[in-house]
């Protein structure tokens, strides 16, 4: 069945004005996270795609929203990566603001997927985008990712912290590890886009 496939996403479009480009109809799934923290490394995982999502050696150098079809009427989107310190502040302010006016516009969002480097914290920027989804409802899951990069009793140390985290308590997430390179968390990420792309369509 479909669901369990997402082999045969293709790319869509780039879209740099969300006025002109926003979808209203079907439902989308987004990925959020600072820049190199395996956004679109994940996506080419989850599609078994190596090349379909873009993935640049230059942090922040993607500076537009990337629309990925799943099937017709359903979509991944891909965020630009934020926080990278080289990018000058007026594209930094740009691409914020992006992902700020796409979280409040586009009713089609299903689900926001973040990915986190697990040898880091949930930073400034992750917190205020939580934030967001939180006040216009819609539900996120944190991967932690390059867990093959810490040994296992590090992973469970780092998962087991950011769970308990008032942060998370609060606003519902579900936390869970990953790794592009193993495919650690594979199966948990595509059960939560299925259930967010076909429970809520069927309401």
């Amino acid at each position: 069945m479909f669901e369990k496939n997402y082999n045969s996403t293709i790319f869509l479009k780039s879209i740099f004005n969300i006025k002109k480009d926003k979808y209203n109809h079907g439902s989308e799934v987004a990925f959020v996270g600072y820049s190199n923290s395996g956004k679109s490394t994940a996506i080419n995982i989850l599609t078994n795609q190596r090349k379909l999502a873009r993935v640049s050696r230059i942090p922040g150098r993607t500076q537009s929203i990337n629309v990925f079809q799943i099937i017709p009427g359903v979509r991944l989107i891909d965020f630009p990566g934020y926080g990278y310190s080289k990018v000058p502040l007026s594209i930094k302010l740009n691409l914020k603001n992006m992902i700020f006016q796409y979280l409040r516009v586009q009713k089609c969002l299903r689900g926001l997927i973040m990915l986190v480097d697990v040898r880091r914290s949930i930073r400034v920027f992750d917190k205020i985008i939580i934030n967001l989804a939180k006040s216009y409802h819609i539900p996120v899951l944190i991967l932690l990712n390059k867990v093959d990069k810490v040994i296992f009793s590090e992973r469970q140390k780092r998962l087991k912290v950011i769970r308990q985290e008032e942060l998370i308590l609060l606003n519902h997430i579900k936390v869970e590890l990953f790794s592009s390179l193993k495919k650690i968390g594979l199966n948990d990420l595509k059960c939560q886009l299925n259930s967010w792309i076909f429970d809520k369509a069927k309401k």
